[in-house]
């Protein structure tokens, strides 16, 4: 039985695609040599935990739905021991009910005791404090919050999860990438959670994508449109908890803390299609808008999101993808990918974020006396969410490479990218948003429970929002 820890006084803070220009092929090593932070240069961590009878602890840092999720995830890996020993988030409330689901499903693989519950924004490092070099740290809070919390796994020698998306602007992509850099050179395992390329349907897809099954690839399509989910649209701020706790508790209604609607919802779509077309897009141009600015029953969103984007972003060789989301009731819902070759269609994603069957077919009709292949995926190998776990802790076991941590940023610059050209209207490239100066919230590792919000509502309760043509070099 673990004992209650010590905080740490230290305040520091497989899939790789080609790129398809020079400059985006050097940006990473010049922006990882200028980004590193010194404090974490130093030798390779030790192997541990070769032996599967080693016990894997685990720490939980941002207790939400889905810190949730993932902690019930990494508890049921194939290859154990594994164990929850300590947690951490800024509400109370949040890691008790946490708490209390994960200890209900996974039973002894719990092991936080009251004194291994921790409340703050310095939570964090007394629960990774609670971890030795080689177990993991879950980070699956806000993500504005990465880079503070992975910087200071890496100095802890920690291997880690983290959900997407992992940035939300230019310098903390830089930031990133310099701290990707040094978690490679440590030998540290990291997973990123875009689990589609955990979906055993979608691997088998890639390969027959890549060996030309439908030709060359010349046009990808997402869709997300629905009604309004998470916390995207949000009416004024009630006055209690503070500015600072409300806009976290409702982080999907502001840019500095999700990204907004856009990052964190469609991230999911433009990573796996920028994954069959092997690269990443040079540019992008959109468009977008605000339908609806009041609730049903007539209260004004004051929230910074569109409702409706429609993006084009454009490859190297001329290709194209669309990723076109809505969050709207009453209108057409589509929720599925798809890619067009020189020879062929496939269905990448049927419905959701990555769900089966993935398929291939003759010309551009998706008709079952077209269809060349369709996938079957063994019973175990079924849930994604699951797979992104096993293949975590199989490489911590087998000491194998595996770090997601670069490709992580460049599917969130990426999607920052066409919402950056929706929100101002203007054509964006990957450098451009890649060496924008705009930081959201810079500061936000030196945050109290008493300090201010990193956007401040007017008189009027609103906040700024983006406004294409005439806020044309920042997004708000």
């Amino acid at each position: 039985m673990l004992t209650g820890c010590v905080s740490g006084a230290e305040n520091a803070v497989m899939n790789q695609i080609p790129d398809s220009g020079s400059t985006r092929r050097d940006f990473i090593k010049t922006t990882g040599r200028l980004a590193a932070v010194s404090a974490l240069a130093g030798v390779t961590i030790p192997h541990v935990h070769a032996a599967g009878s080693d016990l894997i602890q685990v720490a939980l840092i941002g207790c939400g739905g889905r810190g949730t999720g993932a902690a019930n995830n990494a508890l049921s890996v194939k290859r154990g021991p594994i164990k929850l020993v300590a947690m951490a988030d800024v509400f109370e409330h949040r890691l008790r009910s946490s708490y209390d689901n994960v200890k209900a499903q996974r039973g002894d693989k719990v092991d936080v005791s009251a004194d291994r519950k921790f409340i703050g924004f310095d939570g964090y490092q007394k629960a990774v404090d609670c971890l030795k070099p080689g177990d993991i740290a879950i980070f699956t809070t806000p993500p504005a919050f990465r880079w503070i919390h992975f910087g200071y796994a890496i100095q802890k020698g920690l291997n880690v999860f983290m959900e997407k998306p992992v940035t939300v602007d230019g310098p903390t992509s830089k930031r990133m990438l310099g701290l990707a850099e040094e978690s490679r050179k440590k030998n540290l395992k990291v997973g990123v959670g875009l689990m589609s390329r955990h979906s055993r349907a979608l691997q088998e897809l890639y390969k027959r994508i890549q060996d030309g099954e439908i030709g060359d690839v010349i046009l990808l399509r997402g869709y997300r449109m629905h009604g309004p989910v998470g916390s995207a649209f949000s009416t004024k701020w009630p006055g209690n908890p503070s500015e600072l706790m409300w806009q976290i508790q409702n982080f999907h209604s502001f840019l500095w803390a999700s990204g907004g609607c856009y990052s964190d919802f469609y991230i999911h779509h433009v990573d796996q299609l920028c994954w069959m077309k092997n690269s990443w897009p040079v540019k992008a141009q959109a468009l977008g808008g605000r339908h609806y600015r009041t609730s049903p029953d007539g209260t004004p969103y004051v929230d910074q999101n569109f409702d409706s984007y429609s993006v084009e972003y454009t490859f190297g060789d001329g290709a194209k993808m669309t990723m076109d989301g809505r969050c709207v009731n009453g209108c057409n819902d589509i929720y599925s990918s798809y890619a067009h070759g020189s020879k062929g269609l496939a269905i990448v994603s049927k419905a959701n974020d990555c769900g089966g069957p993935s398929s291939t077919f003759k010309g551009q009709a998706a008709q079952r006396s077209n269809l060349i292949w369709s996938s079957k995926v063994e019973g175990d190998q079924q849930d994604p969410y699951e797979n992104e776990w096993n293949d975590l802790v199989d490489a911590i076991r087998d000491d194998k490479p595996y770090n997601e941590a670069q490709r992580g940023v460049e599917a969130s610059l990426v999607t920052s990218m066409g919402r950056m050209a929706a929100h101002t209207g203007q054509e964006i490239t990957f450098d451009d948003m890649l060496n924008s100066e705009k930081e959201f919230a810079p500061g936000l590792d030196k945050l109290t429970m008493n300090s201010p919000a990193p956007l401040v509502a007017g008189a009027d309760g609103r906040y700024p929002v983006p406004m294409p043509g005439i806020t044309r070099k920042t997004e708000y």
